[in-house]
């Protein structure tokens, strides 16, 4: 809670609160989203692998560039948060920040996860949420966040004192320690803010502070991605089970995610590629 103003307001505050506002970046100048691509991508594709994650744990998973992957909802309401990185280089990785900034604080079919710099291009395009419906509610929430961060062990403990082992932080950290073979302490370095998938969530009108309530989500319910790059994913089931009072214990009532890849039918990936590194020439006004 901020504290308390201690500065009179000047003669002009109510001028100076109702200049319009300007979006920071408008959509029309993003490269357009191929609707039409994307779903001949959808017609036919094949299942090749899948993956169940237990509650309050993380997997990790690849999927190769053109292919496809769904999160859903198995047996009830679940938030899962998803980290992704270059299959090939841990260095580039998803940037919640610029995607929020690109396309919204929630994302949904159409948009866009995007990497860090100097990449900055897309990672992976959503081609399917069947939470689609839901928008924005009378609170202001939206599903599929990209304004919180992860439950972790370290917050936890500076607001409770107390230790919990199974955080979406945690969870993500084991997950990458485990597909690439990593020190627990050198793969928590490569974890970073999440999508918040099926998480509902948003800011409070009176003090802008982040809140969430039950996820809407049911069980059949999923989100699909279409990879723009090779791309080494990893999943958490959070211990929040659908958000809707808790997270960051075992209080929760917690369901399984399973993880779904599918390969497309080849002649609909003809012409396409993957997506291409960021045109900026690196200079930085330094020479």
């Amino acid at each position: 809670m901020a504290i308390p103003a201690r500065h009179p307001e000047p003669a002009d505050a109510a001028a100076r609160r109702a200049v319009e506002p300007v979006t920071v970046y408008t959509v029309d100048k993003l490269p357009a989203c191929d609707r039409t691509f994307y779903e001949a991508v959808r017609g036919g594709m094949t299942l090749v692998d899948e993956m169940t994650l237990p509650p309050r744990d993380g997997r990790a998973f690849e999927v190769p560039a053109g292919h496809l992957f769904r999160i859903v909802n198995t047996e009830g309401p679940q938030v899962g948060d998803l980290n992704l990185w270059n299959a090939n280089d841990l260095s580039e990785r998803f940037y919640s920040g610029k995607t929020r900034a690109l396309h919204a604080t929630h994302v949904s079919t159409g948009d866009r996860l995007w990497s860090t710099f100097p990449h900055l291009r897309p990672m992976a395009t959503i081609t399917h949420d069947t939470l689609d419906w839901y928008g924005f509610d009378e609170d202001g929430a939206g599903v599929h966040d990209v304004i919180g961060t992860r439950c972790d062990p370290y917050t936890n403990h500076l607001l409770t004192g107390g230790d919990y082992h199974y955080c979406c932080h945690s969870n993500l950290t084991r997950a990458l320690a485990a597909a690439r073979n990593l020190p627990l302490a050198e793969a928590e370095t490569h974890v970073h803010d999440v999508a918040n998938i099926f998480m509902c969530t948003g800011y409070t009108r009176d003090t802008n502070q982040y809140f969430m309530k039950a996820s809407p989500a049911r069980s059949g319910d999923f989100i699909e991605f279409f990879a723009e790059i090779d791309l080494l994913a990893a999943l958490s089931t959070c211990p929040g089970g659908d958000c809707g009072a808790s997270h960051s214990s075992d209080g929760a009532k917690c369901h399984p995610l399973r993880v779904e890849i599918f390969r497309p039918r080849e002649e609909t990936l003809a012409g396409w590629r993957p997506a291409q590194g960021n045109g900026y020439g690196g200079g930085h006004g330094a020479g």
